[in-house]
């Protein structure tokens, strides 16, 4: 009885820690159907009249189509910045795992240090480096800071050392693999489930960075999603001629999340393979 009730509960708990994270987005969805009145004097959590088709044809056509440019912006940088990252987390999480040089454990212990440390308080010192490199207001400025990411180094590390026995990678060297012939042909095939995750989690992250291009990018051609939003909302505030209305700001929000979506539906298998540690004997 106690087992049964202590089941009901955990499910209550789950039902309503669903609703906390999926009201968001409920409301997201929403307030993408109304125009511009709908969206403050109808009910927040419901709708109204339909407009979502005509706030997706206004949101297209907003400055000269400037939110398929950002769209871009923001693939771009999340391919290039997810895929970079991802390869240097396997190579780092490879040698940190399975081979032996002098200051391994140093360096691994500094490496879980700068995963305590909030990406926010590393931009403006990111900013004077780029300042003096020229690379401020480049799209290097935003993708070469992604490139390191602390905590896909660890988690492959861990993958690595409690996936891939030791016999696989003495087998190969005995039969005269080198080393980086050992990786790729032995190892970085059995890493496939945790490289995905790396890459997903990567290529989230940059796509929701905000503060590193604000701070970055003054080009507004160079702009990913979340920084043009924001420009358009500030734009909005202030009641500039022209500005984006909030039904379009909003419209553009829901259309931004939408590969988001996308690429957990379609890598989540691969997401879920690459958290189930040591399975590969």
């Amino acid at each position: 009885m106690n087992t049964r009730k202590g089941s009901v509960a955990a499910h209550i708990v789950m039902g309503l820690l669903a609703i906390y994270f999926l009201l968001p987005f409920w409301w997201l969805l929403v307030a993408a159907t109304k125009n511009n009145d709908g969206l403050f004097q109808s009910a927040s959590l419901w709708f109204s009249d339909f407009h979502l088709i005509d706030n997706l044809t206004l949101l297209f056509e907003q400055d000269g189509g400037v939110f398929v440019t950002w769209m871009r912006n923001s693939a771009f940088y999340a391919v290039v910045s997810g895929v970079g990252a991802t390869v240097i987390s396997a190579l780092a999480g490879y040698a940190f795992a399975k081979l032996r040089f002098p200051g391994r454990n140093a360096l691994f212990a500094l490496l879980l240090g700068l995963i305590m440390v909030p990406a926010t308080a590393l931009v403006l010192p990111t900013y004077l480096l780029m300042s003096q490199a020229n690379m401020v207001d480049t799209i290097w400025a935003v993708i070469l800071p992604s490139l390191l990411n602390p905590f896909g180094v660890y988690l492959l590390r861990v993958y690595v050392h409690d996936s891939i026995p030791d016999e696989m990678l003495e087998a190969a060297r005995i039969d005269g693999a080198g080393e980086f012939r050992v990786f790729t042909s032995v190892a970085l095939p059995a890493m496939k489930p945790a490289l995905v995750t790396v890459l997903l989690f990567s290529m989230v992250a940059s796509w929701n960075n905000f503060f590193l291009p604000l701070v970055m990018l003054s080009d507004d051609q160079l702009y990913p999603l979340t920084v043009g939003l924001r420009a358009w909302y500030m734009s909005a505030i202030m009641g500039n001629g022209g500005a984006a209305t909030f039904n379009v700001i909003v419209t553009g929000a829901l259309v931004a999340i939408v590969p988001l979506i996308v690429a957990f539906l379609m890598l989540q298998r691969y997401w879920r393979g690459g958290l189930t540690i040591g399975s590969v004997k």
